[in-house]
């Protein structure tokens, strides 16, 4: 018998990996991008961390009825979860 694991959607991983090295050109993202880079994750690593990020806060934001806005998606503090999760919550 043989079993098929699926581990990723393949389909939203290669849409994320063209998704995220488009996105390059916007500050926010590319500065995302360096410092994953500068911390030592390869071209890979950065963009999928890159992409997890603008998922997450995509699901945020649907999911709150906002609007993305990307200084708040990628703002400063680049290690914090979507800044606007816990802030308008508790707003």
């Amino acid at each position: 018998m043989v079993v098929h694991r699926n581990v990723k959607n393949q389909r939203l991983a290669a849409v994320g990996y063209v998704w995220s090295f488009a996105s390059l050109r916007a500050p926010g993202p590319r500065a995302r991008y360096d410092h994953r880079r500068a911390e030592g994750d390869r071209h890979s690593s950065a963009l999928r961390d890159t992409f997890n990020r603008m998922i997450g806060c995509l699901y945020h934001c649907l999911r709150n009825n906002k609007t993305y806005n990307e200084l708040v998606t990628f703002s400063p503090r680049l290690g914090s979860a979507c800044p606007n999760s816990a802030k308008n919550r508790a707003a």
